[in-house]
């Protein structure tokens, strides 16, 4: 029997100016999403819109470059993806990102027949006023994907979804790092702590970095070693948080700020560290989450869905509530004090959130509307 033959459309234009084999490199998650899927045996074709045409074959992936300058409708780029499609005869289309209903409709039109599969990537429901017209472009919609369920409730209250549309629970991507010897760690880190904590994450607000540097100072009356070591790349609460540090004698000495960092150097961060940290008020999956389970790093997150969903409602890690440094100071004593094993925390990214386990549960969601597609032709 031949594999299930799927292709992911990205509607996002590469950026211009570099070549295919460049934009796979810029774009990690590209090649992740397609990765993850090919794990359970599935075929995977790539539709990459771009400035120019190409095809590249990687790790069993035929990545394909359309060129859609000029084409400034949906209606025109739908023809052109159609037309990339139709040599390809994949049973499942696998589309990313909710904001591209409209191309996504636009391809259906041309091709009626392979199920659509739409995934979240941080996505938002349109204004009201355009619902609508939206509601029509994801009537062609077969299946979404998101993180967590929960994340979907925005557009399930605004009715854009209509009632066959299936919504699945997947993580967006996984990761790649692997647990490693902490001692090891520590040593090429120069990181330090009992417990050593780590943030990994914007310094904005959305990230809320200020009320964890609250929550630390408050874990400090039970944890005096405490040590935290903060990686970010954009910064536009930087002098809010070293006004706080520089003003708060329980975070002196204690907080470094060590800016941005290789990705490769992040995965040594996180193998040196103790426990993970996050005040993120949303997230579509929380990368650094992920791959801080994949090193074995215990997870101390805020209590949203995506991070429920990762941390299997909290069993594998720490919750609290968004906006609570009294409740995260409570997390990290509780944490720091009854942690488990690194392997127990890699054992749980093994059996739910590594490639092998996402792309089964892909496969399993592809088969799903596939029947679903076979019913209704009766």
């Amino acid at each position: 029997m031949a594999a299930l033959h799927v292709a992911q459309l990205n509607f996002l234009p590469a950026p211009e100016g570099l070549a295919p084999a460049e934009v796979l490199e810029r774009w990690p998650s590209l090649v992740d999403i397609a990765e993850v899927v090919a794990t359970s045996g599935t075929r995977v074709s790539v539709i990459q819109a771009a400035a120019c045409e190409a095809r590249i074959a990687r790790n069993g992936i035929d990545y394909h470059f359309i060129d859609i300058r000029g084409l400034d409708t949906a209606r025109s780029r739908g023809r052109r993806f159609a037309a990339a499609l139709a040599g390809i005869k994949a049973d499942v289309l696998h589309a990313n990102g909710l904001g591209f209903a409209e191309d996504a409709f636009a391809v259906a039109r041309c091709l009626p027949r392979p199920p659509i599969l739409f995934q979240d990537h941080a996505d938002r429901p349109p204004r009201w006023w355009r619902r609508p017209q939206w509601r029509r472009w994801y009537a062609a919609v077969a299946g979404v994907a998101f993180t967590s369920a929960g994340l979907a409730r925005p557009f399930v209250r605004a009715g854009l979804f209509g009632p066959s549309t299936r919504v699945f629970e997947i993580p967006e991507s996984s990761s790649r790092f692997t647990s490693g010897d902490q001692e090891q760690a520590r040593a090429e880190s120069g990181l330090y702590g009992d417990p050593c904590l780590l943030w990994v994450g914007h310094l904005s607000p959305g990230k809320d970095p200020l009320t964890v540097l609250e929550g630390v100072a408050q874990a400090t009356l039970h944890l005096p070693r405490l040590q935290l070591w903060c990686t970010f790349g954009s910064a536009p609460l930087m002098e809010a948080v070293r006004r706080r540090i520089r003003r708060d004698p329980r975070l002196a000495g204690r907080v470094h700020l060590l800016g941005k960092v290789a990705h490769a150097r992040v995965e040594t961060l996180m193998r040196a560290a103790d426990l993970f940290v996050s005040g993120s008020l949303s997230e579509s999956c929380g990368y650094a989450a992920l791959e801080a389970m994949a090193c074995g790093t215990m997870p101390v997150l805020t209590d949203i869905p995506s991070f429920r969903a990762l941390t299997d409602g909290g069993r594998t890690g720490m919750l609290w509530p968004c906006g609570r440094p009294d409740r995260l100071a409570d997390a990290l004593v509780r944490a720091a004090t009854d942690r488990p094993a690194p392997a127990r925390i890699r054992a749980h990214f093994d059996a739910k959130l590594s490639f092998a386990a996402v792309g089964c549960r892909w496969s399993e969601a592809y088969a799903q509307l596939l029947v679903d597609a076979w019913r209704r032709s009766g």
